[in-house]
């Protein structure tokens, strides 16, 4: 509770490192904030090519939007993944990227990683809109369904923090870590059904093992958004206890975690 109440009074800081966070994430770049836009349509381009066009993967109809589109189904829940991956991957070098700020002012140094996450939250909060936009196009009427995307949003940016804030912490220590997370992110990525519908994992496994894939956080968490965008429709309470369980847990660890660890930041950096 100390540590919550001194965030809190900390909060101006918090504020200044997250537009510092926002401004130096496309410095010098001539597009600036545009590549937000870009980069998921970019990606949807290149996703819908490989698995709608060449592999052939047919999307779910929406229950009950009536909607069947591939770019639309994998956008729906790509960007709460590149959300996530994209904001961890910033925190957890977000310590050892600021050694000299660590090692000369005192400050909370959760501050980094919930700067991070915060800049990330508004990239998100801009490629969410860019998608709504080509969803009405496309016949989705999303607007009634946006406030329950920020509370799922919201639940997401607890689950990304927490373990941002535990890796950030352990890579101080073990600076391989990057390169572990990395393969660890690519093999989470293809476990997640992102570019392919749950039901073609459910018809190859054990219906044992496809209890627990399907609950497995990440699988939550697009199940959520896509049942939000895609299906227009309120998701399970079951999803929801399960989504907001996950990123409670994982907050509280993450941070206790990096609690234990920030005592020698400034010796190891």
């Amino acid at each position: 509770m100390s540590s919550a109440t001194e965030l809190f009074a900390r909060r101006e800081l918090l504020w200044n490192l997250t537009l510092r966070e926002m401004r130096a994430r496309y410095k010098r770049s001539v597009l600036g904030w545009t590549w937000s836009m870009l980069n998921p349509l970019a990606t949807m381009l290149i996703y819908t090519f490989v698995f709608g066009v060449v592999f052939d993967t047919e999307p779910p109809v929406g229950d009950p939007s009536g909607m069947q589109s591939y770019a639309a189904f994998l956008l729906s829940a790509l960007l709460a993944w590149s959300f996530f991956n994209v904001t961890v991957n910033v925190s957890m070098a977000s310590i050892v990227a600021n050694s000299s700020l660590v090692k000369k002012v005192a400050f909370p140094r959760e501050h980094l990683v919930l700067a991070a996450v915060g800049a990330g939250l508004m990239t998100f909060a801009i490629e969410v809109g860019v998608l709504s936009v080509v969803l009405m196009v496309l016949g989705n009427f999303v607007l009634p369904w946006l406030p329950l995307v920020v509370v799922a949003a919201v639940m997401l940016a607890m689950f990304t923090a927490g373990i941002g804030m535990a890796l950030a912490a352990a890579n101080v220590y073990f600076r391989d870590l990057t390169y572990l997370w990395t393969i660890i992110s690519q093999a989470w990525f293809f476990m997640t059904p992102l570019v392919y519908p749950p039901s073609v994992v459910e018809a190859r496994i054990p219906h044992w093992a496809f209890v627990i894939y399907d609950h497995l956080p990440m699988a939550v968490v697009a199940r959520v958004f896509r049942n939000l965008l895609y299906d227009l429709r309120f998701p399970a309470m079951y999803d929801w206890g399960l989504m907001f369980g996950y990123s409670l847990v994982t907050l509280l660890a993450g941070w206790w975690v990096f609690r234990k660890l920030e005592g020698r930041f400034a010796e190891e950096l």
